[in-house]
């Protein structure tokens, strides 16, 4: 991985119907090339990881304060005791609440923000580039 590039491993908890939670892993990816989103990667069984791409505002946002509309939501929570955040997704396939501990993924964050400053997201892009890949797919 190059220099501009954060990544983590994350434990986290899929919180199921009867509000028991399940243990899973979750790898966490940040690269300077796409300074505005975070890929985080359920680990889920045996198959392929289930890959969600967040905007990193919106996980630094869901600290603090409930956020996201749609298929995304997030919000400060705890759970035994521990400051975590929530994470809601829904998708065709079905909807699956995460319990994430705070301390684990704000050191991501800061690490994220230490590579591409809050504000700075521009100098990391090539505008002219993907105006060309949204106005002439190749």
């Amino acid at each position: 991985m190059n220099s501009t590039t954060v990544s983590a491993e994350l434990g986290l908890r899929l919180v199921v119907p009867d509000r028991t939670t399940v243990p899973l892993l979750a790898g966490l990816s940040y690269t300077a090339d796409d300074p505005y989103a975070i890929r985080m990667a359920f680990h889920v069984g045996n198959d392929e990881p289930v890959e969600w791409i967040f905007a990193r505002e919106l996980l630094t946002v869901g600290i603090v304060r409930r956020v996201g509309d749609g298929d995304v939501q997030v919000w400060p929570a705890r759970a035994d005791g521990e400051r975590t955040l929530h994470i809601s997704l829904t998708s065709p396939f079905g909807q699956a609440l995460f319990e994430v501990p705070l301390a684990p993924l704000t050191e991501f964050l800061h690490r994220t923000y230490e590579k591409v400053p809050a504000g700075r997201e521009t100098d990391f892009m090539d505008l002219d580039a993907e105006l060309t890949n949204m106005l002439w797919p190749s």
